[in-house]
């Protein structure tokens, strides 16, 4: 073989390495349980290659369905050890953003958004948030829009704030169990104890002069 015959195979192996060293693939399976996520993937030429590894950014990680697509690297251009650079599912992906908007989300709807103007949006039907030993909101204004109710378990609930600023609660409230008040009630309706009216209830043996009267009619 002449010299440039040699040339010209070494740059045939060179080029088809190079050309090895990308591709595009679709997600087959998921392995999630190992100390860096790897996939099966099949490549767009049908070629399937096991055991590539999926690195993610720190601090996050997800699980892509089947059908995902993703971007490879294969060092060297052999299918030895493949690298996945990304995945992305366009099944699924969130459109519609602003320039500048960041967002997380799920094929179910579920998504976090970074909006414009300073504002995040969350989207879910259930919101559980587990804190250990505290939460706490510091904001000028808090309002929940409840349609159905809302529910407070626990031993005890305080309402109020800094220099008296006394709590309003416009709602029909029920209570089990004693309460206790340190400070003045004022109403501007009735009130109803042991089921007798303090502005409607009449005495029991009434007589003239500075006698006291009985029991409340209806008081025990």
């Amino acid at each position: 073989m002449s010299e440039i015959s040699q040339l010209a195979a070494m740059f045939e192996r060179l080029s088809n390495r190079l050309r090895g060293m990308f591709a595009r693939g679709v997600v087959n399976l998921v392995s999630d349980g190992l100390k860096m996520q790897g996939q099966q993937i099949q490549l767009l030429d049908g070629e399937t290659v096991d055991n590539v590894e999926r690195p993610q950014q720190y601090g996050f990680t997800s699980v892509p369905h089947g059908g995902a697509e993703c971007f490879v690297a294969f060092v060297g251009g052999g299918r030895e050890h493949g690298i996945i650079l990304s995945v992305d599912d366009r099944r699924y992906r969130l459109k519609g953003l602003k320039n500048g908007e960041v967002a997380l989300y799920t094929d179910e709807g579920d998504s976090i958004v970074l909006k414009r103007q300073n504002t995040m949006e969350l989207t879910t039907k259930k919101y559980v948030v587990k804190a250990e030993e505290s939460v706490t909101f510091e904001t000028k204004a808090y309002t929940v829009n409840a349609s159905e109710g809302v529910n407070y378990n626990t031993p005890s609930y305080g309402l109020g704030g800094d220099g008296g600023c006394a709590a309003a609660i416009k709602a029909n409230m029920a209570i089990e169990g004693d309460t206790t008040q340190t400070g003045k009630i004022s109403s501007t309706g009735d009130q109803v104890a042991g089921g007798v009216s303090q502005m409607g209830h009449t005495h029991t043996g009434v007589q003239p002069g500075s006698s006291t009267t009985g029991i409340p009619v209806g008081g025990a």
